[in-house]
């Protein structure tokens, strides 16, 4: 088979991870699209296509991602099957809910933790009436 003829390359499901998680933490450090493409040479369009799955980022590229956001190479993949390797997805998965991010930093920004504590059972009344109003 000649190259010529070879088929081009799709994007694959793992593409998909690693663009959610450069979202995830891409938002986590406050970073726009924008300033992430600037500081590895290309468009927030590009950077737009990388996390959505749409454009695969290539090794040296996803490198240059992983330092400026301050995160080994690994935590762009999954990592087994195991438990550990489930919850990081759930937990990546939840940070790309919008607000998540906000939610947390304004979260440790609560220093009391009595004051934390009803935070947090606030959110869960809240969550637990919106389930409710669903069902």
């Amino acid at each position: 088979m000649s190259l010529s003829s070879a088929t081009p390359k799709r994007t694959t499901e793992q593409d998909r991870i690693v663009g959610k998680r450069i979202v995830a933490l891409r938002r986590a450090k406050g970073m726009s699209q924008t300033a992430l493409g600037m500081a590895v040479g290309v468009t927030f369009q590009q950077v737009q296509k990388y996390e959505k799955g749409m454009n695969r980022v290539g090794a040296g590229r996803l490198q240059e991602i992983a330092q400026l956001l301050g995160v080994p190479i690994s935590a762009f993949f999954d990592e087994g099957d195991g438990p550990a390797a489930v919850e990081q997805a759930e937990v990546f998965g939840l940070l790309c809910t919008p607000g998540a991010v906000d939610l947390l930093r304004a979260f440790d920004a609560v220093e009391n933790d009595q004051k934390r504590r009803e935070t947090l059972a606030f959110v869960r009344s809240v969550a637990r009436i919106g389930q409710e109003q669903r069902n």
